[in-house]
């Protein structure tokens, strides 16, 4: 995992510094003026983690409202891996994060912020109350929050990293095991030009066999996904074509492919992304994910 690479010395804590400093100068010391400074450090420490900070990204928290923190840091697969929220030094900030705490933010991993002091909640629970007079103390706490893993991402990441080669390879298999199927299989054969005949009619007149027998693969990688994600237990009969999919993909012959044994070396990937959608408690946010 990566790990926080600013120092005391380095550029962007003494602009940080430099920032607050200035805003004082001017008597700029509202919130939406000295959390800039915050936010421009905030973003450059959390680039070597290839995050993004995402500002006053809205979502729903666990009891139904719509919330919308300061500052979320997220990845390329929009996986939230902490939140910040900012306030001003002329802010009561523990009567501050009580409200937030109210309100349902996510306790995960948020940090609450003011030109002053911050406090780090994690695993909901106060972790770090530090004074930010000191670089060495911004620093500490930015290390505690950007170095932080929920179990669910970490699980998620690691089988990112274990399954980048396994899944295309598969996928070419499941596409070898349908092309095969198609000239040895008559049953199998008849059904899959029922089925492109369906796509064109449906979906475009000029759609290609090759782009038919894509979609059969991705339904047969990603089924299992949408159907637990989504809480979808007979999705295969609800949706239109993946009911037509599923009937062709019954008459492939038991025994040259069972699907149960085939996708079992995938069972841990599948796992850690249903572990990681339940992050979500936005629908939308599951959907994008």
């Amino acid at each position: 995992m990566p790990a926080l690479t600013l120092r005391p010395a380095h550029k962007a804590v003494a602009a940080y510094y430099e920032s607050l400093a200035a805003f004082a100068k001017l008597g700029a010391t509202h919130e939406l003026a000295v959390k800039t400074a915050f936010a421009t450090l905030l973003e450059t420490a959390a680039k070597p983690f290839g995050w993004k900070l995402v500002p006053e990204h809205s979502m729903r928290a666990k009891g139904g409202r719509r919330i919308q923190p300061d500052g979320t840091l997220m990845d390329v697969f929009r996986l939230q891996h902490g939140h910040w929220e900012a306030k001003d030094s002329s802010d009561d900030l523990n009567k501050e994060i009580r409200a937030k705490i109210d309100k349902g933010y996510p306790m995960e991993n948020l940090l609450f912020w003011e030109p002053r002091r911050a406090v780090l909640y994690q695993h909901g629970s106060k972790v770090a109350d530090v004074p930010l007079d000191q670089a060495e103390a911004l620093l500490g706490i930015l290390k505690q929050f950007l170095e932080f893993a929920p179990e669910a991402i970490a699980q998620w990441e690691s089988a990112v990293a274990h399954f980048k080669d396994i899944i295309p390879q598969l996928g070419k298999a499941l596409a070898a095991i349908l092309k095969k199927a198609r000239k040895e299989n008559p049953k199998y054969n008849t059904a899959f030009a029922g089925f492109v005949t369906v796509c064109r009619g449906s979906l475009n007149p000029n759609l290609a066999e090759a782009a038919v027998e894509e979609m059969l693969v991705q339904h047969l990688l990603t089924e299992r996904i949408l159907r637990k994600i989504f809480d979808i237990e007979n999705f295969r009969e609800r949706n239109v074509i993946a009911a037509d999919i599923e009937k062709v993909i019954a008459t492939l012959d038991a025994r040259n492919f069972h699907r149960g044994d085939f996708l079992k070396a995938l069972d841990p990937f599948y796992k850690a992304i249903e572990t990681a959608a339940e992050t979500f408690t936005d629908f939308t946010e599951k959907q994008k994910f």
